[in-house]
């Protein structure tokens, strides 16, 4: 096949580097953008049409879960990749839910990412060795995977908990989202009546919890 384009999703900037430089050594695949937030991601792969977006987790904003959702949606023909540190199930089965063709961890051999990132660019799905049999096996069963807090929630109600988790105000994330802050009102009043949590504390150890921020925000 052709050259295989790459979006970089990565919050951190000398491990964002450090794998564009990884991926310069590939003679088939080029990176053709980065990105340092979800939000970011999701506006750079409509823009460029990537094959492939490799993608981290954890970052602010909007996280990789999220993100990996709005580009599966809208842009149909772009393969998303996860690249992460965390490798319990809990993340493979969200991160697979959510859309990704594969799940790699960061402590992947270099020849496993150009191999991972071969294989979902051409259509199949990818999981490091290291990715537990039960992870696939809880994702196939259906009562298995119903029960996250989360599924209640609407993809803006659960960006607006992230935001809120991170610690923006009502009128920080009325800015960012461009709508008004009665709007964020609702919302977030909306989603502590359906998580049946009534304060922000308890929303931080939900977001931590369900992976919508690190625990060391």
């Amino acid at each position: 096949m052709n050259e295989i384009r790459v979006l970089l999703a990565e919050d951190h900037n000398l491990v964002r580097a450090g794998i564009h430089a990884l991926i310069d050594t590939f003679d088939d695949i080029t990176v053709v953008g980065e990105a340092s937030d979800g939000r970011e991601a999701t506006r750079l792969a409509r823009s460029a049409r990537p094959d492939v977006v490799l993608m981290d987790i954890a970052m602010p904003g909007l996280n990789g879960l999220e993100a990996t959702s709005r580009i599966v949606r809208s842009c149909p023909r772009t393969r998303v990749l996860v690249l992460t540190m965390h490798s319990n199930e809990e993340y493979v089965v969200q991160a697979l839910r959510a859309g990704a063709s594969g799940y790699l961890v960061k402590e992947a051999a270099t020849g496993e990412l150009h191999h991972a990132i071969s294989s979902v660019a051409r259509g199949y799905t990818y999981l490091s060795p290291s990715i537990s049999r039960r992870a696939v096996e809880r994702l196939m069963d259906t009562e298995a995977t119903v029960g996250s807090p989360l599924d209640q929630l609407t993809p803006r109600q659960r960006e607006i908990l992230q935001l809120v988790a991170e610690g923006m105000s009502t009128r920080e994330i009325a800015s960012l989202l461009n709508v008004s802050i009665k709007t964020i009102e609702s919302h977030r009043a909306q989603l502590m009546e359906r998580v049946e949590i009534r304060d922000v504390p308890g929303l931080v150890r939900l977001a931590i919890r369900e992976g919508l921020i690190s625990s060391d925000h």
